[in-house]
C-alpha cells in the first residue's frame, strides 16, 4: 500500500494529465507549482519553461494548433513524491496526419503540485509523423516562456 505522499503525487499527476488530455489549460494550471520547471528533454534544459502561465504557453506551443489530441494512460509509478508515468499522445492535425508518440513523464509532486516535469520521447518520431510544415510553425512560435534550467533539473 502507497503512503500518503505516494498516494498524493499519484493523484496529482494524474490530474495534471487528464487536464492536460483535455487541453483544459486553466486547470493544468492548478496542478503546477508557482516555481515548477517543465522540459522537453529532447529540447533539452536551455529551452524549459517555468512557472504556470509559462509552462501553459509551452504547452500550447505543441499541442493547441493539434486538431485533436489525447492521452493514453500507461504504468506509473510512485515512490514518495517522485513519479514516473509511461503513456503515449495522439496528435491529430488538420491536415490529416497523425501521430502517436510514447513519453516517459517523470515529476516531482509535492502538496499537490508538480514541481518538476521532464518529458522524454522520440523527437524523430514526431517529425516523421507530422505536416511538411509543421517544423516551421514550431520556429515561427511564441518563445516568450524559455527558461534556462540548466544545472536546476
Amino acid at each position: 500500500m502507497a503512503d500518503d505522499s505516494t498516494a498524493g503525487a499519484r493523484d496529482t499527476v494524474l490530474g495534471l494529465w487528464a487536464a492536460l488530455s483535455k487541453r483544459d489549460w486553466d486547470a493544468v494550471k492548478t496542478f503546477l507549482s508557482a516555481d515548477c520547471i517543465y522540459v522537453d528533454m529532447p529540447v533539452g534544459a536551455t529551452a524549459a519553461a517555468r512557472g504556470p502561465d509559462d509552462i501553459v504557453k509551452r504547452l500550447k506551443v505543441g499541442l493547441e494548433p493539434l486538431a485533436g489530441y489525447q492521452n493514453h494512460d500507461g504504468l506509473l509509478v510512485a515512490n514518495g513524491s517522485d513519479v514516473m508515468y509511461e503513456h503515449s499522445e495522439t496528435w491529430r492535425w488538420d491536415s490529416g496526419e497523425t501521430a502517436v508518440l510514447q513519453f516517459v513523464s517523470v515529476h516531482r509532486a509535492i502538496d499537490g503540485k508538480v514541481t518538476l516535469w521532464k518529458d522524454y520521447w522520440d523527437m524523430g518520431s514526431l517529425v516523421n509523423q507530422a505536416p511538411p510544415t509543421w517544423m516551421d510553425d514550431l520556429a515561427a512560435a511564441d518563445t516568450s516562456w524559455i527558461f534556462d534550467a540548466t544545472g536546476r533539473i
